[in-house]
C-alpha cells in the first residue's frame, strides 16, 4: 500500500475547514480546492473575476511545489465558477497559467450555485 501524507504550506492559504491543502498518496497529489485568498491575510483579493483566477492558481502553484510537484504534472483539474459568464476570462488566464507544460490537463468546468466565502472561482487538481 502507497504512503498517504498530508502537505501543508505557509504559501497558500490554511485549510478553513477540516482537510488538508493536498494529500499525497504515492506518487499522486491530490489539490483541494484552491479559493482567491491572500496568504497572508486570509482575505480574498480585491478585484473580480481576473483578480481570483490568478490568486487561486498561485495558490495552486504553492501547494503543488509544497507536494515536491508542480504545475507541468497536473494531469486533472476541475474548475468551479459562480457565473458561467466568466468562462472566456478564466480561461485566458489558465492557458496562460498552464502554457508552461507540455500537456494540458484533462479538465471539467462547472458553475455553481455559491463557493466558499462567496468567491468567484475555484480549482482542484491532481498532479503526479
Amino acid at each position: 500500500m502507497s504512503t498517504i501524507t498530508a502537505v501543508s504550506t505557509s504559501n497558500a492559504p490554511s485549510a478553513i475547514g477540516p482537510y488538508s491543502q493536498a494529500i499525497k498518496a504515492g506518487e499522486f497529489v491530490f489539490v483541494s480546492g484552491c479559493i482567491p485568498l491572500v496568504p497572508s491575510t486570509m482575505q480574498i483579493v480585491e478585484g473580480g473575476i481576473q483578480e481570483q483566477t490568478k490568486q487561486a492558481l498561485a495558490n495552486l502553484k504553492a501547494v503543488l511545489e509544497a507536494s515536491s510537484s508542480s504545475v507541468g504534472k497536473v494531469v486533472k483539474t476541475t474548475v468551479f465558477l459562480k457565473n458561467m459568464e466568466d468562462f472566456a476570462t478564466v480561461n485566458k488566464i489558465y492557458e496562460e497559467f498552464f502554457s508552461i507544460s507540455e500537456h494540458k490537463p484533462a479538465r471539467s468546468a462547472v458553475e455553481v450555485a455559491r463557493l466558499p466565502k462567496d468567491v468567484l472561482f475555484e480549482i482542484e487538481c491532481i498532479a503526479g
